[in-house]
């Protein structure tokens, strides 16, 4: 029975929200009462889930006054108060949920977000677990849970807290039947224990809803109706709720809809479509689907219900030829189903349980793409498309783009896809998952018209159970295994059934070997723990909930193998392949002679080239075209001709010529060659000048002898090696920290951010610290890299590098967690960071030009990015020798930039959704 408070648990007045240019909501007045289990009913896209977060203070209000809890939602004060009264869950199965992490680390994060104590997470959580049945897998990844395991775990971690009002956004949707049950029967002994904690629902199942205490029915951002689930009945003269939503719908859209019957099966011949013998698949040591057998006639409609994770879509997607059966026989109209058999696979058409149709291109082009993907013939593509558009009603939103569809359009889209090339068989994955009760009956009236009159046999999988009495027969799936196979009518009877809903929760608990669990008297403890009066308001900086994210992430990355590899082992990869890939030492130039003077003194000249390290000879060229065929392969950097008589012209002193050529394609390689013929053309007159005459030449009235500082034998490695560990330090830990945010933006997780107490300053340091340990740990095996493996000595402080590399890599990741607050995609932040960093670091920064030579805007983008001050640090300290008297100016300077992108990236990071 429905308990009412005086206050109402919220209060909105004119209400507006758009997306763009489209309203989500539009002029909504509504007061939601306190103390009862209220619902928002409805299919998807009709503002459900935009209301519900509004309410939640996840999403920023546009336009009208919004009061959740006697509090006015504009207010950041009221919000951070506001949101330590309430659990919010949002739409998707486990969309708020680590799936790497186990089911008790999942409820422990929650519990260490609001504050509770070490002891009191643990007798909490130990609660919860049992009375929602799952303590036997508190050890479970996530990730591998049934659906309804993940409503379940989601609900424990919204109750961690014991929250005044508890928002739940379609819980229940793609969940099994029994599962379904279980969920709603934990919120009622939750009810009973604490009868003022309110229940907001939004649902698309009418037979649910039906059991709510109050409800208000939406359509296309509107409120149709509100009152009790009898009220809506008594409102429209309706005996179900479902054909109470119907008929409280605007008129235009009323005559869309007229109730239809299914016509029987007419008998035909009996041919058989589908056949499956012993089906079974097996991922490792898990088996999906355990010798699944069923025989389908052709025209049939053929139901697939079972529990989540039973096996469902691993067998439809083995009858499509997408999977291999590991064991087991699976026949098409009496011919073996070979997955590599294109021309058995055309005979199918199949829709998955996802939309996977192209969101960039319209209606009319997704329709002519598949076309040429199955082939059809050129002179039909254009009819068969045009058919189907007037068919399914398409034709009318056939430029727009199908992400810009109501659900329902968008499902009669995809069907059109799978029946383009004319199957035989159609395969259904959920289709009307979250559709509307017209959107769905006008689906279901195409299906029976395809099975009826075209012959087409369909094979359907749905939770719907007035879907399912639609089907001439039902097989019944728990745990890979089929339980039984019958029309909806015979089901219930074996059952002595009332309802097909009954009869399949009857079959799945005789299946499960050990009875479900029920909630246990320890709900009350949870509920009863800490009274909702006496909880003290949060901190404004809390190191738990700091803490809380640094230690998720750090966890969630040690068990991610692949970003750990990338992490640990790619500056290995690129520290070694640009310490000896990357070398500006100019040494072995390939040359080749050509000698038409073979004289002594030719042959002391050329053996100056032969001698040097920085030349490598190759055979002789025979003539100027094999000159120039050698020169145009880049097999020759240098090709010499020393003429005939140049050793006698040499000893009269009359200046003979050498022809040099020298390929200039790389003209700082060419430079440098042109440098060493010079050189050893001059060493070789000086040389004969004092053994031939004892005077050497002397040009200049002077001795200039070159030594370069620091680098003595001049080798690029010494160089090469500081720089890289700049690059690396600052390429890979930025890129690795702003894919860590973002990943939370996709997965849908940083919806923890909005609807927790935790603040943006903790949950980007929470973020942030993993990384920084993983970069520095980078920053020292990258070091020792070039101390063991390059031999490249610390010749300055270790003190000041050490220093440095740290204050660096915390600068490198703070740009991280500042691309992340302006993109939205993994592949952005890394392509973002990486562009970033590479151009930056690799032009501005001191490793290919110092910074000194710079002008203009290339001057200022050096010293407005940390990387430069870094790289002086580097060398500094490995080659020339500085402490950090020296460079005590780039410490302060990278700490003050990894203090401006950390407080950057905090202003930019929002704690609603905009």
């Amino acid at each position: 029975m429905m308990t009412r408070d005086d206050k109402d648990i919220a209060a909105i007045s004119g209400l507006s929200h758009k997306y763009g240019s489209a309203f989500a909501l539009q002029d909504i007045n509504l007061q939601i009462p306190a103390g009862c289990l209220a619902g928002l009913i409805g299919p998807d896209g009709v503002g459900k889930s935009t209301l519900l977060g509004l309410i939640a203070g996840v999403r920023v209000l546009q336009e009208g006054t919004l009061r959740t809890l006697q509090g006015d939602m504009r207010s950041r004060s009221h919000r951070q108060n506001c949101v330590e009264k309430i659990a919010y869950m949002p739409q998707g199965l486990g969309k708020n949920l680590y799936p790497t992490l186990s089911v008790y680390e999942n409820i422990e994060f929650f519990g260490r977000l609001f504050g509770l104590s070490r002891k009191e997470r643990r007798q909490r959580i130990c609660d919860l677990l049992t009375a929602t049945g799952l303590l036997a897998f508190s050890r479970r990844p996530a990730g591998k849970l049934s659906g309804g395991m993940k409503q379940k775990l989601g609900l424990c971690c919204a109750l961690i807290h014991d929250p005044d009002l508890l928002i739940l956004d379609e819980p229940t949707t793609g969940v099994d039947p029994l599962s379904r049950r279980q969920f709603w029967e934990l919120i009622s002994t939750l009810r009973e224990r604490n009868p003022s904690m309110s229940v907001l629902v939004a649902t698309a199942y009418m037979e649910e809803a039906d059991q709510f205490d109050w409800l208000a029915a939406m359509d296309d951002g509107r409120l149709t109706a509100t009152g009790t689930p009898d009220e809506l009945k008594a409102k429209a003269s309706c005996r179900s709720l479902e054909e109470a939503f119907i008929k409280l719908l605007p008129k235009e859209k009323q005559v869309q809809h007229d109730t239809f019957v299914v016509p029987p099966l007419a008998v035909g011949s009996g041919e058989t479509a589908i056949f499956a013998d012993g089906l079974t698949k097996r991922f490792g040591d898990f088996v999906a689907v355990d010798h699944v057998s069923f025989e389908i006639e052709r025209g049939e409609i053929f139901g697939f219900l079972g529990s989540n994770g039973c096996g469902k879509t691993t067998t439809m997607k083995i009858l499509t030829g997408l999977l291999p059966a590991s064991e087991g026989s699976a026949q098409l109209f009496g011919k073996n189903l070979d997955a590599r058999d294109m021309q058995t696979r055309r005979r199918i058409g199949y829709m998955s349980q996802s939309f996977s149709l192209y969101g960039e291109l319209t209606v009319l082009k997704n329709l002519e793409l598949h076309a040429e993907i199955f082939q059809l013939p050129k002179e039909e593509q254009q009819s068969r498309v045009q058919e189907l558009l007037e068919r399914f009603d398409l034709d009318k939103v056939q430029d727009q783009s199908p992400n810009s569809l109501p659900l329902g359009v968008r499902q009669r889209l995809q069907l059109a896809v799978a029946i383009l090339h004319k199957p035989e068989v159609l395969i259904l994955d959920e289709p009307t998952s979250g559709v509307d009760p017209i959107a769905r009956d006008e689906f279901w009236r195409i299906l029976v018209q395809l099975s009826r009159k075209e012959g087409v046999t369909i094979f359907i999988s749905t939770h719907f159970m007035n879907e399912a009495e639609r089907c001439d027969r039902i097989s019944l799936m728990h745990a890979g295994k089929v339980l039984a196979i019958a029309s909806p009518e015979e089901l219930m009877r074996q059952r002595n059934a009332d309802t097909l809903n009954d009869a399949f929760i009857g079959y799945l608990e005789d299946a499960i070997e050990e009875a479900p669990v029920e909630p246990s008297s320890d709900v009350k403890a949870v509920i009863q723990t800490e009274p909702a009066a006496n909880r003290h308001r949060s901190p404004l900086f809390s190191l738990q909930r700091m803490s809380a994210y640094a230690v998720r992430e750090t966890k969630e990355l040690i068990r991610d193998p692949i970003r750990m590899i990338f992490s640990l082992l790619g500056p290995v990869l690129l520290m070694i392949t640009f310490g000896y890939g990357i070398s500006f030492d100019v040494e072995k130039l390939s040359y080749a002679v050509m000698d038409h003077d073979k004289s002594l003194e030719s042959r002391v000249f050329l053996e100056n080239f032969s001698g040097s390290r920085y030349f490598s000879e190759r055979p002789q060229i025979q003539n100027p075209e094999d000159l120039e065929t050698r020169m145009k392969k880049g097999e020759l950097t240098i090709a010499l001709e020393v003429p005939a008589g140049f050793g006698k012209d040499l000893l009269r002193g009359q200046k003979p010529e050498v022809g040099v050529w020298i390929d200039g394609s790389m003209p700082f390689r060419a430079e440098t060659a042109r440098g060493y013929v010079e050189g050893i053309v001059a060493y070789f007159l000086t040389d004969m000048s004092r053994r031939k005459f004892g005077v050497s030449l002397q040009a200049l009235p002077y001795d200039l002898q070159t030594r370069f500082r620091y680098n003595q034998t001049f080798k690029s490695t010494y160089a090469m090696v500081p720089g890289t560990i700049m690059l690396l330090c600052i390429l890979i830990p930025a890129m690795m920290t702003a894919v860590g945010i973002v990943r939370e933006k996709e997965m849908g997780s940083i919806v923890n951010l909005y609807a927790t107490p935790v603040t943006r300053t903790e949950f980007l340091l929470g973020k942030q610290l993993p990384y920084i340990l993983l970069a520095y740990l980078n920053f020292i095996t990258l070091a020792s890299l070039a101390l063991f493996l390059f031999a490249v000595p610390i010749k300055g402080s270790l003190i000041a590098l050490a220093l440095g590399a740290l204050i660096y890599v915390a600068a490198a990741t703070g740009f991280g967690l500042l691309i992340s607050a302006f993109v939205k995609s993994q592949i952005a932040a890394i392509f973002a960071t990486a562009i970033i960093n590479v151009v930056l670091t690799m032009n501005f920064s001191g490793f290919m030009t110092p910074v000194s030579t710079l002008g203009g805007g290339a001057r200022i983008m050096g010293n407005f990015f940390p990387a430069p001050y870094f790289q002086q640090i580097s060398v500094g300290s490995f080659t020339k020798a500085l402490g950090f008297s020296n460079l005590w100016l780039n410490h302060v300077a990278l700490l003050a930039f990894a203090i401006v992108f950390f407080v950057i990236a905090t202003f930019f990071l929002r704690k609603q959704e905009k």
